[in-house]
């Protein structure tokens, strides 16, 4: 069936961080980010595409669970990286810092909402800079508006998103099969209707870079966007 893209209110974005349902929701995300294969699916895609980085910068990290599952599989191909989680929350774990450091992989944190982060006059640069489960949040417009911004200060921007299509949205309406909790059950439905499919990151991103945007099975959706070869130091990043 077609299904058009409609973004709405997720219960989880307005909790606060400690609400015993927002605790229990996100150990539900961290599931169904493996049951989804989101870490490898990020992983694979960054070591596929691009050099060993010096910083990756995180959107919308949470908890940073995510990034240190992609890390630990990047970790034996890449050494010492730094990796930025930003959120507007500062939820991170001493747990998951110390994970961080058993790879040999610096953590730093930044507690900001990610438009006012990059609506400063000069936001710091990073090789790569990532999202997951955070796009889908916004309209068109507020994401063409975020890539503009982003662009500038990095080399390779890469997205691990819902898929909006039937499967997902039918696998989104049995996560209660997974024991998720209420939280959960009703976002899962909303991110899947506020998912992308074809090519629609693609043409908001601005022109000039190469792009990768695809199905990556089961249910998530891959964004990729990396300048050419030699245009990052040409467009007077570090």
């Amino acid at each position: 069936m077609s299904m058009p893209r409609s973004v709405a209110p997720e219960w989880l974005d307005r909790l606060p961080a400690d609400d015993a349902r927002a605790r229990r929701s996100r150990r539900d995300l961290h599931r169904l980010n493996g049951w989804m294969r989101q870490p490898a699916i990020m992983a694979r895609g960054l070591r596929k595409t691009c050099e060993r980085p010096r910083t990756i910068l995180d959107l919308g990290a949470g908890d940073g669970t995510f990034m240190l599952c992609v890390a630990r599989r990047l970790a034996p191909h890449w050494s010492d990286v730094r990796v930025v989680l930003l959120d507007r929350q500062d939820i991170v774990s001493a747990k998951t810092r110390e994970g961080f450091a058993a790879l040999g992989w610096r953590v730093d944190t930044i507690c900001a909402d990610l438009f006012d982060f990059f609506a400063v006059t000069s936001p710091p640069a990073a090789d790569i800079i990532t999202a997951n489960l955070v796009l889908h949040h916004f309209e068109a417009g507020r994401l063409r508006e975020l890539f503009a911004r982003v662009a500038p200060v990095t080399q390779a921007f890469a997205a691990c998103e819902p898929r909006r299509g039937t499967l997902a949205w039918f696998a989104s309406r049995m996560v209660f099969a997974l024991g998720c909790n209420d939280v959960t059950r009703h976002d899962a439905v909303v991110s899947v209707r506020a998912g992308f499919a074809a090519q629609e990151l693609s043409a908001l991103w601005p022109p000039g870079w190469e792009t990768d945007e695809r199905l990556a099975p089961p249910f998530s959706h891959w964004f990729l966007a990396r300048r050419a070869a030699g245009a990052w130091r040409a467009n007077g990043a570090p």
